[in-house]
């Protein structure tokens, strides 16, 4: 660090000119991303009924439609009536464009085609499924649907590819929107911070930076894996964020090291070895917390994972090079357009006597406010006692979004489309499976509760395909619990039943996740507990801090649980209910734990650092509250307004994840970290600085420096 402060000093103007210029490159190649995000990825590549898709599409073909296109009849005509126009269309678009299968109304049997009218006779569909080889992409699948527009004729669009290009462009524009409005907004907060408007926009420039150099990375990232578009809003934003907070700390220390009357250079100095320091170790707690989020098999997780990692590494190297190399060239020009001299220290100023007096308040009753902070947390935390695991839908789409009335016509206005569990009857130790074998797997499958009708689809010499049908109304529940019948189905002699399909896609995904999640928390706390160690020397201090981190998840899960899943507030944010998404859950477990020991080592540091000076416990907490408690609150306040962009996007699932971080946000840089970690610390007393003597000996030998 002290090298690299010489090197940011004597080659300022070099350093911020490289760094701007790498970032702006690579950015506007990064743009290039959004043609190549996947809406998929939820699937456990390594699962049953991944297994089982891949030997429907291999032997069957795809089977999933990429279009449903619904015509609705113009008053006083008849669906036979528009039969001929429609049909006209189809064709033209299969002359147009690579298909794979097109079936309608007017062209399939009669078994399939009871199952494309409506209950009232007035409307029909079309199932489209294009070409996998056709090279159609998100960026140019729009372009089709026009081609199936009919003059005179309503036309809606639903499907699997419909409604995932609906979610890309969703978030295509929330995020441009949520930049928008964050920036502005952080930009005037900043200037109430600093007292002035070019300290103020130093960390907004950074974090500008952070969003080009996020997106360069995740479309590096595309070339070798599949990346989620739900990765590009966390990379971007979260990225925003963490930049204005590390440019918040960083402008602040320099401030402060020229007002004790540093030369601009040597205050430059003296701040990357003091608050660059602190980023980098901050950027790898938080770099720790999202690598357990790639242990899971999912595509998506991953791409989450290396989007939030994205984010901090872009958002910690432009704090430790650009964002120094600009504060040696302004120098005391730092502080130019201040719009009241001495605004800042006079806040600051303030800002120590309160938190040093509430502080102080709570070490006279550490006991009664700790028990009481606990209780009310926990009370927080009780509806997750009601929680469980669902998944993406289309109905986490705004309800006014196309995509989603199509969808919900298709669901309420028609009979069912088939929905339900494929069956693979597949023989074993070179034995093929006979017919009679399907057709005893039908008949047991129309057994199971949950289940109307089951078909044999297809068969060859390897396999028999069998359609299990949910029966009408059934709740995705009773979907489970068929699926799981299903799969205690006895085989016939020398074969076996692999059972898939939408629900057991989900439950399978889901049951990944639960299987994979000790594995992720495992890595979190082992290396969170490992480098605060190594950082602090006690053992007792990270374990508590992993402790805070435990009760602020716990408490931000009661409350996304109480609103989103058992509807308290559903309707002010516009949400359906629904069970808790687990790729997002995942996400928020990483990102809450990581900031919440994040803010933990700003506060610990400074108390570490007074103890070390020889202080006792009580002066270590006072001191620590009075130097870290503006920054940690205006930091957090940062942080809120940006990640809270989130919550105005139309999609719920986004906004799960705003309301999320706002929570989470809230109760740990006030309650927990200003009130509930003094009065521990207080009643702790000596036994906060605790090791075993061979662990004192290993802090002295390999533990980072302060």
């Amino acid at each position: 660090m002290t090298r690299w402060a010489s090197t940011v000093v004597s080659r300022k103007r070099w350093v911020l000119a490289l760094a701007v210029m790498i970032v702006l490159v690579s950015g506007a190649w990064g743009t290039g991303v959004f043609a190549k995000l996947s809406s998929g990825g939820f699937i456990d590549p390594g699962s049953e009924s991944a297994e089982v898709a891949r030997i429907v599409e291999d032997n069957l073909g795809p089977q999933t439609p990429d279009i449903i296109v619904i015509y609705s009849a113009p008053a006083g005509e008849t669906l036979e009536d528009i039969g001929p126009q429609v049909t006209a269309s189809l064709d033209q678009f299969a002359a147009d464009v690579p298909t794979f299968s097109i079936t309608s109304y007017w062209t399939a049997p009669p078994a399939t085609k009871q199952l494309m009218v409506s209950k009232d006779g007035t409307k029909a569909t079309a199932a489209i499924t294009v070409d996998p080889d056709a090279g159609i992409t998100p960026a140019n699948f729009n372009d089709l649907l026009p081609k199936l527009e009919i003059d005179g004729i309503d036309t809606e669009f639903a499907g699997n590819s419909v409604v995932g290009v609906a979610f890309n462009n969703r978030l295509q524009h929330d995020l441009i929107l949520a930049e928008a409005i964050a920036l502005p907004i952080t930009l005037v907060l900043l200037i109430f911070i600093f007292g002035g408007l070019v300290a103020a926009a130093v960390p907004v420039f950074v974090g500008l930076l952070s969003i080009f150099s996020a997106l360069a990375t995740l479309r590096l990232l595309t070339l070798f894996t599949e990346v989620s578009s739900f990765a590009i809003n966390v990379a971007s934003l979260l990225g925003l964020g963490l930049a204005i907070d590390y440019g918040l700390f960083i402008v602040g220390r320099f401030r402060e090291e020229l007002e004790s009357g540093s030369d601009p250079a040597e205050a430059t100095r003296r701040t990357i070895n003091t608050a660059g320091r602190t980023i980098l170790f901050s950027g790898l707690l938080l770099v720790c917390a999202f690598s357990g989020m790639l242990v899971f098999p999912q595509d998506v997780i991953k791409s989450l994972g290396f989007g939030a990692i994205a984010a901090v590494a872009s958002a910690v190297l432009l704090s430790l090079s650009a964002v120094p190399a600009l504060l040696a060239i302004l120098g005391h020009r730092i502080n130019a357009l201040s719009w009241r001299e001495g605004a800042a220290l006079r806040g600051e100023l303030r800002a120590r006597k309160f938190w040093g007096s509430v502080v102080t308040s709570v070490m006279r009753r550490p006991a009664a406010i700790a028990v009481g902070i606990v209780a009310g947390l926990l009370l927080f935390a009780s509806p997750l006692l009601s929680a469980s695991l669902g998944s993406v839908t289309y109905t986490a789409l705004p309800a006014n979004d196309p995509a989603r009335i199509a969808t919900d016509t298709l669901a309420t206005e028609f009979p069912t489309t088939g929905n339900g569990a494929t069956l693979i009857v597949r023989g074993i130790d070179g034995v093929a499976p006979t017919a009679s074998d399907g057709a005893a797997v039908a008949q047991a499958a129309r057994q199971v509760n949950g289940i109307g009708e089951a078909v044999v689809v297809g068969s060859n010499n390897q396999l028999v395909a069998v359609q299990a049908v949910y029966s009408e109304g059934v709740t995705t529940d009773d979907q489970s619990a068929a699926v799981r019948d299903l799969r205690a189905i006895p085989a016939p002699s020398s074969t076996e039943i692999l059972v898939g399909g939408g629900q057991a896609t989900v439950d399978d995904g889901n049951a990944a996740i639960v299987r994979w999640l000790p594995v992720m928390v495992t890595i979190m706390v082992s290396s969170t507990l490992i480098l605060l160690f190594l950082a602090f020397g006690s053992v007792v201090l990270p374990i508590k801090a992993v402790a805070m981190a435990g009760l602020s998840l716990a408490a931000t899960f009661g409350v996304l649980t109480w609103i989103f899943e058992l509807g308290h507030g559903a309707s002010l944010l516009g949400v359906s209910t629904a069970p808790l998404e687990a790729t997002f859950v995942v996400l928020i477990l990483a990102v809450v734990f990581g900031l919440s020991t994040d803010y933990e080592v700003f506060l610990m540091s400074r108390m570490v650092e007074a103890h070390a000076a020889g202080a006792t416990t009580e002066e270590s907490v006072r001191f620590a509250a009075q130097r870290t408690g503006r920054i940690v609150t205006a930091a957090a306040l940062l942080l809120v307004v940006v990640t809270g962009a989130f919550t105005i996007s139309g999609l719920s699932i986004m906004r799960f994840l705003g309301v999320g971080m706002i929570v989470a946000l809230i109760v740990d840089a006030t309650v927990i970290r200003m009130l509930l970690v003094p009065s521990l610390v207080k009643l702790m007393g000596e036994v906060n600085w605790w090791a075993p003597t061979w662990m004192k000996k290993l802090h002295d030998k390999v533990g980072l420096g302060h």
